[in-house]
């Protein structure tokens, strides 16, 4: 069944044309991936499909009852609604009727003696029992963990960027929807989130829409690529290496294409130079012919970002973090670190949400200070820190003015100089687009231009710090291939797993509390060698088990005698598995007291996991003990 349909849509912005006359269906169980250059209107494109805005011309489509939930790169909030509240915020009646809960519980925990309240409440409460709606609500908490939000109570207004959006990307994934569209969920999310989001989505029923720059996401998730590509939109079955097959074989066939147009042309020519002459018939349609061929255009060549820029020479001392140590409210985040940077490391930087990867990247690069602990830094070194943030961008400077406040003229890779001006061009700023304000481009063109600026300098020891969000695939594929042939030490923060296994050696993997290991390899040798570990883990605790088995059976074939010491614990276990019975019913309640303070929710999760652990292995062993004194019994009988 087709769900949405638009055709010969069109849309501009002043004198911008982003795409013309595109036509094309989401069908049900299609999971489309959309990428382009940044500026070519993907966003504006998926925002179209959303019916967010309207095209300049053509039609969208809607069958019946089809729902629609789409995820904008840079959410709406409403302020002074909490993290469950915003997710339960919908039209959706199941939703609407957790929503009203958790507001009301929210004002009743501001007024605990309102009457009236806690009847409204009580009314909600039973609403929820009877709709089943507290599964629901379970399952949102349980996905807002897995994306590293655990306080659910917090105000929107407090949490950062990257925290919203993943709070935007939980309500989306909750509600109920026949089409999902998602603008680069995997940015801000760490690499366990996205493997855990890659494998979600995997599951997901309905059909799905995403922007993302994540290859091995794009690989594994869809089964249909649309590129967007200078105003026109070209499709491929399979994922993102079917697609690079086929693009390659599309690209092929153009070039064979303009070659032969251009033979033909030459050869048409050749006979008009001659003084053709149009009395004929026959003329007259060579002569249109030649006309026709005249006015057929080919991109001469593909737009793409062309980084060939020189770097400044690097001596043999580099950097030396020695005995760093920093802390947050009591938290450490970087402890006891050392460590000798050489001329041509690669290390990427990986870890936890939170645990202090972009901390350790301000260290190295003097924004802040360590608590405690050396760095010293080698006298050739030129450091270019491309940060998450672009702070120092000035929306209201024009784009060839802010290159130019590093130079008029760039040193390419071969020795030779370049205007500031040609440098954009080969950064696919087109001369208009460079009087134009900053505050004008799109995200990823602002990113595309702050990277420019950051390498123009001529660094010898860069670092980047999650420098895949918000670049299109392009310039992370040309990015990849400067760094390559980067002569400097690289230092890079980053979520995208195919980036790091592109350009690093080396990790620095974060384990919290400060602890900082180190791997040698990339980043699916650590994972390859992490799961493994878990595997060991895994086998020796069934071993132990199967031991513990034997142990048990060998305790059978034993003669039927109770010793001094299994007489005592018979007597005393049932009083025992009584008093863990007790003990769990206690706890269940006071979990259901706690459902909105998560960090006592978990305190008491934790306390009847052990519980029920325990009173499992008090009735096995009080099984075996009961069996024993059977045993006996019987033997007397025989006797």
């Amino acid at each position: 069944m087709n769900l949405i349909t638009v055709e010969n849509i069109s849309k501009s912005y002043v004198d911008k044309k982003l795409f013309e006359s595109i036509t094309f269906g989401i069908h049900e169980g299609q999971r489309i991936g959309l990428i382009g250059v940044n500026g070519t209107g993907k966003s504006t494109l998926l925002k179209v499909i959303a019916g967010i805005i309207e095209p300049d011309s053509g039609k969208r489509m809607v069958a019946g009852q089809t729902a629609i939930e789409y995820l904008p790169q840079n959410p709406d909030f409403e302020i002074g609604s909490t993290v469950l509240e915003q997710v339960f915020n919908s039209t959706n009646p199941l939703l609407q009727l957790v929503y009203q809960y958790e507001k009301t519980l929210k004002e009743l925990n501001d007024n605990p003696e309102d009457k009236n309240l806690q009847q409204k409440l009580a009314g909600l409460s039973q609403q929820m029992d009877s709709k089943g709606a507290w599964d629901l609500e379970s399952n949102a908490k349980g996905i807002l963990i897995k994306l590293g939000i655990n306080n659910f109570t917090m105000a929107v207004e407090n949490l950062s960027g990257g925290q919203r959006k993943r709070v935007a990307l939980a309500r989306a994934l909750i509600q109920p929807s026949d089409l999902l569209i998602l603008d680069e969920p995997t940015n801000h999310i760490d690499n366990d989130t996205v493997e855990w989001l890659e494998e979600y989505l995997s599951k997901w029923k309905g059909a799905l829409l995403l922007i993302t720059h994540d290859r091995y996401f794009l690989n594994r998730v869809v089964n249909n690529i649309l590129e967007l590509d200078e105003g026109k939109l070209y499709s491929y079955e399979g994922n993102y290496e079917q697609f690079l097959e086929k693009k390659a074989e599309r690209e092929e066939n153009y070039l064979a294409l303009q070659r032969k147009h251009t033979s033909l042309f030459r050869k048409e020519l050749a006979w008009i130079k001659r003084g053709a002459k149009a009395r004929t018939t026959k003329q007259k349609a060579r002569i249109d012919r030649f006309e026709e061929l005249q006015n057929q255009s080919f991109k001469t060549s593909e737009d793409k970002v062309d980084i060939t820029l020189g770097a400044s020479r690097l001596g043999k001392k580099v950097l030396e973090l020695k005995h760093i140590n920093k802390s947050y409210d009591r938290t450490s985040i970087v402890k006891d670190f050392n460590y000798v940077f050489k001329p041509g490391d690669r290390i990427g930087i990986i870890g936890k949400n939170g645990f202090g990867k972009s901390t350790l990247l301000n260290i190295i690069a003097g924004k802040i200070l360590p608590d405690s602990g050396e760095i010293d830094v080698g006298q050739t070194v030129k450091m270019a820190y491309y940060d998450q943030e672009s702070e120092e961008m000035d929306t209201g400077m024009r784009v060839i003015d802010y290159i130019k406040e590093v130079g008029e003229f760039i040193r390419t890779e071969d020795g030779s100089k370049i205007s500031a001006s040609q440098m954009l061009e080969r950064f696919l700023f087109s001369p208009n687009a460079q009087w134009a304000p900053i505050g004008k481009l799109s995200g990823g063109e602002r990113r595309r231009l702050y990277l420019l600026r950051k390498l123009v300098g001529e660094p010898n020891v860069l670092l980047l710090d999650e420098p895949t969000n918000d670049l299109d695939i392009q310039t992370l594929t040309i990015l990849e291939d400067y760094l390559d042939h980067f002569p400097g030490t690289v230092i890079i923060v980053s979520h995208d797993r195919y980036f790091l296994d592109r350009t690093v050696e080396q990790l620095f993997v974060f384990e919290g509390n400060g602890q900082i290991r180190e791997y040698t390899g990339n980043y699916s040798d650590y994972m390859k060698n992490r799961k493994l570990s878990i595997e060991l883990e895994n086998k020796e605790k069934l071993s132990h088990e199967k031991r513990e088995q034997i142990e048990i059976k060998n305790i059978n074939t034993k003669p039927v005698k109770l010793s001094y010491k299994d007489q005592r614990e018979y007597d005393e276990i049932e009083g025992i598995i009584a008093n863990l019975e007790n003990r769990l019913e206690n706890v269940a309640s006071r979990i259901d007291e706690a459902s909105n303070d998560f960090v006592l929710l978990q305190e008491y999760l934790e306390e009847q996991k052990t519980l029920e652990q325990q009173l499992e292995l008090k009735m096995e062993r009080w099984m075996e003990l009961l069996e024993l004194v059977e045993q006996i019994e019987k033997n007397k009988e025989e006797k």
